[in-house]
């Protein structure tokens, strides 16, 4: 006999609520109207639910027979366009309808007018049943109480939910984590998450996308049924979680991505990665860095030569494909500015920089000032502006540069050298204006500059 044992601050099994479920079994059918006689010009994508161009009362008398019945007409208004009239709640409700591949006459597009009417017919009935119902859907989320605010509220982010076995000849029962998480919904994958108690807990915003659901799926959210054919909400690209979209825009910033949601390393999102990764900094950084520093600090002209491209290329697949097993020993690739070339790529390819587009205009204002003591608190407050695991990547990085201006006589590389290459490497003006970001280079360059002069006192 298997037990599964829950305190106060672990994962329950949420109660999946079904009434919006039932509401949609309940829903109308579509009844398709077909005109019985031959129309001239018929559009080649609608079929003989078209009627050509008959009036508003005529279209409403061909439905008045059956609730769900739908037909198309040309309007007589705007000759060229087309109307979907559709029987609802014993009235006519007529609606524009489009074509560019698929159908629509919202948001959402579909194959066949009758996949449109279905659904169409669907959000109606529920929407009109349940309104009050789906106002107050947000509140007293399941979310609430588990998931991830149950990990981040003491002792349970400490604690992992075991499967007890009855254990024989009277010893104490064994906790069973094999396959734990195989087949677990996301809401479960973070209710069972062992954190790690080192690693700094980075906000991190969901990733959500529209997202069509095969088969019911319930909200992960408020636990309410999703409705609807297709795009019946949002998924979470980076994690997997499935809300509502008007839940989605409750939802806590506390995604804990799935690495296998997450498919490369290089152009992912710095913070996505590192909490897919559960460590403080992206392990290309870490890895890059203890690289250059057991064998490369004294190189000259360290981060200013270039490595060779493919190379630098194939340094890049080796971390998109094996993560923190990538081998960029000696052994395999002896010139040091290869790593550093790679390195520096990681940089670029983020689509959101190190010093971010929010925090970038604080930075090129801290730069214009000449007052040194008046430039150093404009940049520790603009510091305050980057996420957290920005912050510490870009302070472990500056340290490292700090190290590779002591030796400079060997390098060749100061803080003013580093500064020109990791200037325009490490911040991307936020609009595309090219004459703005050429007059900003030689303040990204003075910005990193003093972010290595200075990094024991701004870190």
């Amino acid at each position: 006999m298997a037990l599964t044992v829950f305190d106060n601050d672990e994962y329950r099994p949420p109660v999946w609520k079904s009434y919006l479920y039932q509401l949609q079994q309940e829903a109308p059918h579509p009844r398709r109207i077909t005109c019985t006689c031959e129309v001239e010009n018929r559009p080649k994508y609608y079929g003989r639910e078209y009627h050509g161009m008959i009036s508003r009362e005529a279209a409403d008398q061909l439905l008045s027979v059956a609730e769900g019945g739908y037909l198309i007409r040309e309007s007589q208004r705007q000759p060229g366009t087309y109307t979907l009239a559709l029987r609802f709640g014993n009235q006519t409700r007529n609606f524009r309808l489009y074509y560019d591949g698929k159908h629509f006459v919202g948001e959402k597009r579909f194959e066949s007018i009758h996949d449109l009417v279905t659904d169409g017919l669907i959000t109606l009935y529920i929407e009109t049943k349940a309104a009050e119902y789906i106002a107050k859907m947000t509140i007293n989320p399941i979310y609430e109480h588990i998931g991830y605010t149950t990990l981040n509220r003491e002792p349970a982010h400490k604690k992992h939910v075991p499967v007890l076995k009855e254990a024989p000849d009277g010893k104490e029962p064994l906790a069973e984590d094999a396959n734990l998480e195989e087949g677990l919904t996301s809401l479960v994958r973070r209710a069972t998450l062992k954190e790690n108690e080192r690693t700094p807990k980075y906000e991190k915003v969901h990733n959500f996308k529209v997202h069509t659901f095969r088969g019911p799926h319930w909200c992960e959210y408020c636990a309410n049924f999703m409705w609807g054919l297709i795009a019946q909400g949002v998924k979470c690209a980076d994690c997997g979680l499935n809300v509502h979209k008007q839940c989605s825009k409750v939802v806590p910033n506390d995604c804990k991505p799935d690495l296998k949601h997450v498919k490369k390393v290089y152009s992912c999102d710095l913070t996505t990665l590192v909490k897919a990764h559960n460590t403080k900094r992206p392990m290309v950084v870490d890895m890059c860095i203890r690289e250059i520093e057991s064998r490369g600090l004294k190189s000259e002209g360290l981060y200013r030569v270039s490595g060779f491209s493919d190379l630098i290329e194939d340094v890049k697949l080796a971390f998109d494909r094996d993560g923190e097993k990538a081998d960029i020993s000696v052994n395999v690739y002896e010139d040091i500015n290869i790593i550093t070339g790679a390195l520096k790529l990681y940089f670029r390819d983020l689509p959101i920089p190190v010093i971010t587009y929010d925090a970038y205009p604080r930075f090129i204002e801290a730069a214009k000032l000449t007052d040194p003591d008046e430039q150093l608190e404009a940049l520790h407050e603009a510091l305050k502006l980057l996420p957290p695991a920005h912050c510490e990547t870009l302070r472990y990085l500056m340290g490292h540069l700090k190290r590779v201006t002591l030796n400079e006589k060997d390098s060749l590389m100061n803080a003013e050298n580093l500064g020109i290459v990791f200037g325009p490497t490490l911040m991307r003006a936020p609009d595309l204006d090219a004459m703005a970001s050429l007059n900003d280079i030689r303040y990204q360059r003075q910005v990193v500059e003093s972010l290595i002069n200075n990094e024991d006192i701004l870190f």
